[in-house]
């Protein structure tokens, strides 16, 4: 297939369908889910939502969990020329009042089970204006409109050609703030479609491949290193509801499964298991990634018999820097791509030399292969992107050869459970609870990979803070990747002579003997 006959999600899907019809594309529990059957109910449920009155441009946010409703949604969102604005099934409150007021979505199709959640928040969201319930009973909102899933795929409308371009949004995907709320990246159909080519060929798929996605869909991560790739070469991919340790094998086993996408802190899960002397007797070629580190590189694929191709990237960016499978090394994300062009420079505007840490910036050869801007935050877009150049905010090396190396985030933000988490929304909640002053969020690295979080908090008054009760609080007010595992009560927080903390200072302290901890007995609740 020639990618430049392909301009959108949809028409990559449309031509799959026709060249491989029933062959099966998804494997999700018992079911098999040919090209031809994903490609109709797309049809169906594009034609729904077009009936509902929604055109090229309508914002539509997604709540679902892993499962085929989501990819059709995917697809038929395309057909549309509407924007998908995914939303993580943990968030709740603020932060999910925040997404769908900020991205301005028209449209909500959520998950039966994830309702409780937002009927919290639904008095907030004037915007919102037609609320689609999948499983579940629909609820009543007063002023939205409420409608069942099933009523989209039994739709009596015909749908009417949209002209979807390249350079047309598909998604607005949240990224984590760092000194402000999480910003939305607005992402053109070529960025996908050019991620899935680039994955598919540094990674050698073909049509025999089968690809293990356990990844949440409503992250680019899945969508960009399984979805996609997976229907431009015509192989199969099976679509879990989440990782687990103990179910892996046997679904690689069942499926055939040859390629599995993870991140960096389940390679430290699967390493912790008891070893077995067939480890290495499993149908895995590649796993893709990013996180392992040069200690467990070499040792997870000779345990495991499998190669680890490593990249970098980031929401904005797409992942300009990955390894090939037949030139890779262990430490390193890779080399990078053509279609880009990277500098590294120092802190005080200078060049990098070799094997010197520089902020990563980059800019691409070919249009539309980027984000094209963060949704209704023109300041954001224009600090991102100064020089011509986009700043990553990461500090990155490259040896004499052109390998790259991650070295560390020079922006304040914080990776657990492959999630990348907003210190500012952390501090934000807590310092909602009456009891904290100020108080500052930082990584503290985990044993099983990336990192936990710790917030330092200052008393209010001559108050004392509960550590049991405010991870109490927490627990109420955030997702579960967001809850802070460390509570240190401090009577100050470090700050320069202009008033900013020191994040830094209380990185290089860590965890203390006073920090409570949630995973401990003695000082804090398991």
């Amino acid at each position: 297939m020639t990618m430049a006959s392909i301009a959108t999600l949809h028409d990559l899907l449309s031509s799959q369908a026709a060249r491989y019809g029933d062959q099966t594309f998804v494997h999700f529990q018992d079911q098999a889910i040919s090209y031809a059957a994903l490609a109709k109910s797309v049809s169906q449920v594009a034609a729904g939502l077009q009936g509902l009155g929604l055109h090229k441009g309508s914002h539509i946010a997604v709540m679902l969990s892993n499962r085929p409703e989501y990819l059709t949604l995917d697809f038929a969102i395309s057909k549309l020329g509407g924007v998908e604005v995914p939303i993580n099934t943990a968030h709740k409150g603020d932060l999910l009042t925040y997404m769908l007021d900020q991205s301005d979505s028209q449209v909500l199709v959520i998950e039966g089970c994830f309702v409780a959640q937002l009927d919290e928040v639904i008095a907030h969201l004037p915007t919102l204006e037609t609320v689609i319930v999948l499983d579940g009973v629909t609820p009543s909102y007063s002023g939205k409109k409420l409608l069942a899933y099933e009523q989209l795929l039994n739709t009596a409308h015909e749908f009417k050609t949209v002209s979807v371009g390249e350079q047309d949004p598909f998604a607005i995907l949240y990224t984590s703030g760092t000194t402000g709320p999480s910003k939305g990246a607005v992402l053109p159909h070529r960025y996908a479609l050019s991620m899935a080519e680039m994955i598919s060929q540094r990674a050698q798929y073909d049509e025999s491949d089968c690809l293990y996605n356990v990844l949440p869909l409503f992250h680019g991560n899945a969508k960009l290193l399984s979805t996609l790739p997976a229907l431009l070469v015509g192989a199969r991919m099976v679509l879990g509801e989440k990782f687990s340790a103990s179910q892996l094998w046997d679904d690689v086993a069942r499926y055939g499964c040859t390629e599995f996408n993870y991140i960096g802190s389940i390679l430290a899960i699967l390493m912790k298991a008891e070893p077995r002397a067939d480890d290495a007797a499993n149908s895995l070629r590649v796993m893709i990634g990013a996180g392992a580190g040069p200690d467990i590189h070499a040792a997870f694929e000779q345990r495991f018999g499998v190669k680890l191709i490593e990249g970098y990237g980031m929401s904005e960016i797409g992942i300009p820097i990955i390894s090939a499978m037949d030139d890779r090394r262990p430490g390193s994300c890779g080399q990078l791509h053509p279609d880009y062009e990277v500098k590294l420079v120092t802190d005080d505007g200078q060049t990098a030399q070799a094997n010197q840490p520089g902020e990563l910036l980059i800019r691409p050869r070919k249009p539309w292969s980027m984000m094209l801007e963060y949704y209704n935050k023109p300041e954001s877009t224009v600090t991102a992107w100064q020089d011509l150049w986009f700043h990553t905010g990461d500090y990155l090396q490259c040896d004499p050869d052109g390998y790259y190396y991650f070295v560390d985030r020079k922006k304040d933000a914080i990776r657990r459970r492959g999630e990348n988490i907003s210190s500012f929304e952390v501090e934000s909640l807590v310092n909602r609870y009456p009891d904290v002053l100020e108080s500052a969020a930082v990584p503290v690295p985990s044993e099983i990979g990336e990192d936990d979080v710790m917030i330092c908090v200052v008393a209010k008054g001559d108050t004392e803070i509960d550590p049991a009760a405010l991870h109490a609080y927490c627990r109420e007010q955030m997702a579960d990747f967001m809850l802070p595992r460390y509570i240190r009560t401090m009577p100050q927080i470090p700050k320069t002579p202009t008033q900013k903390v020191q994040k830094y200072q209380l990185r290089q302290t860590g965890v203390t003997v006073d920090t409570w901890d949630a995973l401990n007995t003695e000082t804090g609740t398991a």
